[in-house]
């Protein structure tokens, strides 16, 4: 089922927009045949020209139809920045247009066509489809406004000159500029729409590499602060204890040196902490920020989360499970809401990352888990990692970036170090985890971690008879 979808559901918010409304104008093509077609034909025995003549009005209002699905096509890819301006294939549209109106007005005048109502129905028609068609060709949709007023009056005067009377003439500029206004405001606020959403997805993904790009400054930051002055230190002691050597004080360059040592495996214990992510993460900071970033992303997000009575190092590990998870929502999904939840259950704590997109995600991706395919991290080293689904919890215990969880069939060997790092917070607290989908359009993270026995009196008096 996922391959017969595939074509929709891979693609992002802003592609789906563009396609349904290319489409749209595409469908403009055999709406105006359908509707404007038929006007000859209905009326090809009224007229001189008979069935030969009726047949051209056709083929003619044919190419026209397809011309205006061609423009159409292009000034969407022109307005997106994807090709030129398609100033000629507009130059011809106009000139296809004020031909057929100008044609359809002489056969009228001559009395080759009898049938006046035909005439402005075509006309109308023709021009309507033609403006709502160049609404989509201008920077400025205001500009369109001053064309359709401006074509009313014009084919309203050539149609009186034309001798169809002043009556049906206000009547052919008044359709023109009702049939105009309405296709082309319809027409220009879908490009408009269009070029609103790409730009809202060219700033979310914008906004993704900016935090990966904050993250890394952190980091080098943290790095440089730890590492500058240590490196400082050890090379001028280095230098001291070189000296001392050289003017006969070995003890005191021996002194210095291991100073240097001392330096050196200070140094090298805060690099594994900056390296790890030293700074522990806080559950409830992590739950509001998930919130405010999701909810800034134009994502839906409902945070269940009472104050539970947890140490430390558990709140830390189910900290990082709502970052790694967040991040991935926001990189690696087509999600439109998620639910954060966390609860006391069966003696365990409980914590639930669930967001739905999470099709989309993977067939963009390429790689998913299967319905029922889960991923148990209680121990490190346990459980079975894979490959990867987006929509799930990100690789990379600092940065939040990567491609996900999953379970690669018949291997067991990790392919992401967010699911490893994820996996040794927990296991450092007994803790599991888990992660599938839950439904063809939902995915769900769920981190597990049990809660400390209660002390029973009897337990207590032993354990104060042992101390004693």
């Amino acid at each position: 089922m996922s391959r017969l979808t595939g074509w929709w559901s891979g693609r992002s918010s802003a592609a789906k927009v563009e396609l349904y409304t290319r489409w749209t104008f595409h469908a403009f093509a055999p709406l105006e045949i359908v509707a404007l077609a038929g006007l000859p034909i209905g009326r090809a025995a009224d007229s001189p020209l008979g069935a030969g003549g009726a047949a051209a009005l056709i083929l003619v209002t044919c190419v026209h139809a397809v011309l205006g699905a061609v423009v159409a096509s292009r000034a969407l890819d022109w307005g997106l920045d994807r090709r030129e301006h398609p100033t000629r294939l507009v130059g011809a549209l106009v000139a296809l247009t004020a031909g057929e109106v100008v044609g359809a007005l002489v056969l009228l005048r001559t009395g080759l066509i009898h049938d006046a109502s035909m005439v402005a129905g075509v006309s109308v028609g023709l021009v309507s489809f033609a403006l709502g068609t160049l609404a989509l060709c201008v920077a400025q949709v205001r500009r369109i406004l001053y064309a359709v007023p401006a074509t009313a009056v014009a084919v309203g005067a050539l149609g009186a000159l034309c001798g169809i009377g002043l009556a049906p003439a206000v009547g052919l500029a008044v359709g023109v500029l009702l049939g105009g206004y309405g296709l082309a405001g319809a027409c220009g606020f879908s490009g408009w729409l269009v070029r609103i959403v790409w730009e809202l997805e060219r700033s979310r993904e914008l906004k993704a590499r900016l935090a990966v790009a904050e993250e890394r400054l952190r980091f080098g930051r943290d790095l440089h602060d730890v590492m500058g002055r240590d490196l400082s230190v050890i090379a001028l002691k280095s230098e001291l204890a070189v000296q001392l050597s050289r003017r006969g004080r070995p003890e005191a360059a021996v002194d210095q040196m291991t100073e240097v040592q001392r330096i050196s495996r200070e140094s090298q214990r805060e690099l594994r902490e900056v390296v790890r992510g030293y700074r522990a993460a806080d559950l409830r900071t992590e739950l509001e920020g998930a919130r405010g970033v999701l909810a800034a992303a134009g994502i839906a997000c409902a945070v269940d989360a009472p104050e539970l009575d947890l140490s430390a190092t558990v709140e830390s590990a189910l900290g990082w499970v709502v970052r790694e998870a967040t991040t991935n929502v926001l990189r690696h999904g087509d999600a439109g809401r998620c639910v954060i939840s966390l609860g006391a259950v069966d003696g365990a704590v409980v914590l639930t990352v669930e967001n739905d997109g999470a099709d989309a995600a993977a067939e963009r991706d390429g790689a998913g888990v299967r319905d029922g395919a889960r991923v148990s991290g209680g121990t490190p080293g346990s459980g079975t990692p894979g490959s990867g689904t987006p929509g799930g919890t990100g690789t990379g215990s600092g940065t939040g970036t990567g491609t996900g969880f999953g379970v690669a069939s018949g291997t067991g060997s990790s392919t992401g170090s967010g699911l490893a790092g994820l996996r040794e917070r927990l296991g450092a607290v007994d803790g599991a985890l888990e992660a599938g989908p839950v439904a063809p359009q939902s995915f769900r993270v769920t981190a597990r971690v049990p809660l400390p026995a209660p002390r029973t009196a009897h337990r207590a008096r032993s354990e104060e008879e042992t101390v004693l």
